[in-house]
């Protein structure tokens, strides 16, 4: 049978996971919407607990009138198919390669730094206070699917991070580049060298990390730029490229 009414309570709840983070904390769950997404998720092994799609649209799902549809979440302009996710977060950051995200707000650059994490095969995105929900609407779209593929954690401390915890400040510090020129561990087994474990930090585009995350971290480093800051995502894209392409093998 076809949903023909926005007033719908299913469609309702889905309006409510799409614009509270409360609602989606209690709940434990999210949306994602638009074709491209939910075969990420496909992909990924995600079973939606619901899906919807645009009446006589030929997709999966329960059948929305189309205009209905368009109107549940809100954010892709006449969206076909949409579904609703259980979160999944780890229970803890995990190495060897994380990146940490400390007071970045907008979901834009969350879903940004996902995409980024997903593509130079980063172990994890940890998010510290004040960082935009990972299962935001917006967040979901930026990240292109990634949020199905990347681990994503919380942590409140760089002693919850795992590895060496470099913070990436402006004009200070070792150059990033540098990082790897330290000597690594040598593995007993069969003594070949090993890369070791790290973690990005990475603050606001306005304020940056707080001096209390830059104190707490093993090393300081910098991107070198022409200019006084980058925006957050592409800080921690730049590092991640940098990090894995000087990786030793």
């Amino acid at each position: 049978m076809t949903i023909t009414s926005s007033q719908n309570q299913r469609l309702k709840e889905i309006r409510r996971l799409c614009e509270r983070r409360r609602w989606r904390e209690r709940a434990g769950r999210f949306v994602a919407e638009g074709e491209d997404l939910l075969a990420a998720a496909d992909a990924a092994g995600w079973t939606p607990v619901q899906r919807y799609c645009a009446a006589g649209s030929g997709l999966a799902g329960t059948e929305v009138d189309a205009h209905v549809l368009a109107r549940a979440c809100g954010l892709a302009s006449g969206t076909r198919t949409l579904a609703v996710y259980e979160q999944r977060w780890a229970d803890r950051p995990l190495g060897p390669l994380c990146v940490y995200l400390h007071g970045v707000h907008d979901p834009g650059n969350v879903g940004a730094v996902l995409r980024a994490a997903h593509a130079f095969a980063a172990s994890c995105v940890a998010l510290g206070p004040g960082s935009a929900d990972p299962f935001n609407p917006k967040t979901v779209r930026a990240s292109m699917g990634s949020v199905f593929a990347v681990p994503i954690a919380r942590a409140i401390c760089a002693a919850d991070l795992p590895g060496t915890t470099v913070a990436l400040v402006p004009g200070r510090g070792e150059r990033l580049t540098d990082l790897w020129k330290a000597p690594t561990p040598i593995a007993k087994s069969d003594e070949l060298r090993q890369p070791r474990e790290l973690t990005i930090l990475v603050g606001a585009e306005r304020d940056g990390l707080p001096e209390s995350i830059v104190g707490a971290a093993d090393q300081t480093a910098h991107i070198p730029i022409a200019t006084d800051s980058l925006n957050a995502a592409m800080a921690a894209t730049i590092a991640l490229y940098e990090l894995t392409r000087m990786a030793p093998a």
